[in-house]
């Protein structure tokens, strides 16, 4: 009996093998970005092994097994004397890389890792393997210490610069007002409103109390402070008036039931006629790879969201009171869903 092969001749188990492995994978590509190995290559170019040992206090043969390991994966190559360059690929896991994902790497795996150990708890009950790891919703966990507020920020910050090409050529609807609920350190709002013709146009970035300092910082870093003003409360409860709401990553955490009360908050607050922009990825058809297949999983594991289809995303607005205009795709694997307050 022959081996079976995939279409690249390599043995199916062997291939399994790598699937399974991906947990060790993971931890591999944190290490490295966690203990500034990337950021010193990116910065500084080529170094021996041995001395980026040294620089980050590792074991030099056990971060030379690691780099042997990402190397293959497109992170690194290797060189005559244990000399180590990183790809273009790796150089993102550098903290100082113009789209780091060096803030997502540490958060995903000192907040998300552990707690996917429970993902048979999740697919078993329909209860997000999170909740039973921490012994509470993830979204309470979180908040509940300012550090692990603010790391998820900052994460989510490093998202919005990696796909802030998403807004070029976007022309915000008329509106006085634009309100970015849930908006954390305000990274979204101020991409909108750097390319906006109108420079009169005023922001408003709310979120949660131990959250609104994050914003606070990051507009005066950017000089908006003056433009954008910071408001602490619940988006379950009561939100800002204004004329334009944002909800930018937000209901794909929740399920529909809890995106309804997000969405029936705004609605009390705006007038009829109020523009909505949900910036969020729309789940294609068919068995086509997309990152919202990948992140989909994320949500099954980690809180009651989803990843949405177009027609779910319509479906859901319709019952909260709201028209979905359009749906605008974006140079990035999100889109920007327009719709109007009935």
């Amino acid at each position: 009996m022959s081996d079976t092969t995939t279409t690249d001749e390599q043995p199916i188990p062997a291939s399994m093998i790598l699937y399974l492995s991906g947990f060790q994978v993971s931890q591999a590509v944190y290490v490295v970005a966690k203990l500034g190995v990337v950021t010193i290559l990116e910065q500084e170019g080529p170094q021996p092994v041995g001395k980026l040992a040294e620089r980050t206090g590792a074991q030099p043969e056990a971060l030379s097994r690691l780099v042997r390991t990402l190397a293959p994966l497109g992170l690194f190559t290797t060189g005559p004397g244990d000399l180590v360059t990183v790809t273009e690929m790796g150089a993102v896991l550098s903290e100082k890389h113009p789209f780091s994902m060096h803030e997502v790497a540490c958060m995903w795996m000192e907040t998300h890792y552990l707690p996917f150990s429970e993902l048979l708890h999740t697919v078993r009950t329909g209860t997000p393997g999170a909740e039973k790891y921490f012994g509470e919703p993830f979204m309470s966990w979180m908040a509940a210490e300012p550090e692990r507020a603010a790391q998820f920020s900052r994460a989510m910050a490093g998202v919005t610069v990696s796909f802030r090409n998403m807004f070029n050529n976007y022309q915000l609807p008329e509106g006085r007002t634009i309100a970015d609920i849930g908006g954390a350190d305000g990274s979204v709002l101020i991409e909108l409103l750097k390319r906006d013709a109108d420079t009169t146009r005023r922001g408003i970035v709310f979120d949660q109390p131990n959250v609104v300092p994050n914003a606070e910082r990051t507009l005066a870093a950017v000089g908006m402070a003056d433009r954008v003003d910071v408001v602490a409360g619940d988006f379950f409860t009561v939100v800002p008036t204004a004329d334009i709401y944002l909800l930018s990553y937000i209901l794909h955490d929740w399920d529909d039931a809890s995106s309804r009360r997000i969405l029936a908050a705004i609605a009390q607050a705006a007038k009829p006629g109020a523009r909505l922009l949900v910036v969020e990825g729309i789940v294609p058809d068919g068995d086509e790879p997309h990152l919202t297949k990948a992140i989909d999983l994320t949500m099954l594991g980690m809180v009651s969201g989803k990843e949405r289809s177009e027609q779910e995303y319509r479906d859901l607005l319709d019952s909260a009171g709201y028209t979905l205009d359009r749906v605008i795709p974006t140079p990035s694997p999100y889109a920007i869903l327009e719709a109007t307050l009935r």
